[in-house]
């Protein structure tokens, strides 16, 4: 299919994206706009809907890009991985080893593999399987929900993130012009906890049913937030690790400020509540699709650190659970007062 904005020159590197769902939907989009080569690996479903509808990308911003489904270059067989420069790894956590697998089977051996994955064990999983292959992790701090008819609406704030590599240099031009421009971080293990502690939210607000601005702005949501947050950072204090600051607000006062009553929070603490009232969790999503959650690579991973420590992670284990019977269909919508008294 053709390019939408310039004809791709032939020696421009080929970018996959393995997992064309929300988030690989979205920054495949944004780069094929400006005339990256880019393909989107994904499922038929996803194929199908791009075939009718195409893409509609918009952000917090007003940004705003349409691609007719001529526009975007979206194929289903994992064959197409062998083209490959760089690989941008957009699975779920679940599916991260079969990812690996099939990047195993057909990329090249100078492919450069990045994981914009949640939680902080993907990129190991992969290097683990792929020892001949750049393996760069990465990390995406903005929230993409999938609304109807081709529509992707990022509705938070953010840039991405990955860990140094010289392997990177050839690619971030191409980022930067897509409007996506990346910082790089020497420690990222201490950038991926640091996203992690934001990304607790997830299960919170996707247990409320409500939008992420709406949950944000209730107090017995944030003190809920708030313990699952301080017992995070107790976590990684008995590991040694200090969470990167990747918001406004160091990991270290976000419990505190979170805890402010609603119109101090609201004054203080504007720049959490700068999302607009389309937004939500990919967990949240998640479980409207009836899909199986990430709550085990975020705070089970707590859950999992805790333990390897000889400790305990009690408020993180409570919301798996709670997590757990709602991907049953047995609970969501809880309130706020009702859930700080399940977890905290």
């Amino acid at each position: 299919m053709s390019n939408p904005t310039r004809t791709q020159e032939s020696d421009a590197p080929q970018i996959i994206v393995l997992g064309a769902g929300s988030i690989g939907g979205y920054i495949g989009g944004w780069l094929t706009g400006t005339g990256a080569k880019v393909t989107l690996l994904g499922r038929q479903r996803a194929l199908d809907a791009v075939q009718v509808h195409g893409y509609t990308l918009t952000d917090l911003h007003q940004r705003k890009l349409m691609l007719k489904p001529e526009q975007i270059q979206f194929v289903t067989d994992p064959s197409v991985l062998q083209l490959a420069d760089l690989v941008l790894v957009t699975v779920k956590g679940k599916d991260t080893q079969t990812a690996a697998e099939l990047i195993l089977k057909h990329a090249k051996p100078n492919a450069t593999v990045v994981s914009f994955q949640n939680g902080v064990d993907n990129a190991k999983k992969l290097a683990h399987r792929l020892p001949h292959l750049n393996v760069i992790a990465g990390m995406v701090p903005f929230n993409v929900v999938t609304l109807e008819n081709g529509h992707l609406h990022c509705g938070t704030d953010g840039h991405l993130w990955a860990a140094s590599h010289e392997a990177w240099a050839p690619f971030l031009p191409i980022f930067e012009q897509a409007g996506l421009a990346v910082t790089q971080a020497a420690k990222f293990e201490e950038v991926q906890w640091g996203k992690l502690i934001l990304n607790l939210n997830n299960a919170v607000n996707a247990l409320s049913n409500l939008p992420l601005k709406q949950e944000l702005s209730d107090r017995a949501y944030r003190q809920c937030l708030a313990c699952l947050m301080d017992e995070t950072i107790q976590v990684l204090k008995l590991a040694g690790i200090t969470p990167a600051k990747v918001s406004k607000v160091s990991p270290s006062l976000l419990p505190s400020v979170l805890r402010l009553p609603n119109f101090i929070f609201k004054r203080l603490a504007a720049s959490m509540l700068q999302m607009d009232d389309k937004a939500r969790s990919s967990m949240w999503e998640d479980l409207q699709h009836n899909r199986t959650t990430e709550v085990d690579d975020l705070n089970g991973a707590v859950v999992d650190l805790a333990r390897s420590l000889g400790s305990t992670a009690p408020c993180n284990a409570r919301i798996v659970s709670l997590v757990r019977q709602a991907e049953q269909g047995k609970l969501q919508g809880i309130l706020g007062k009702d859930l700080m008294q399940q977890i905290c």
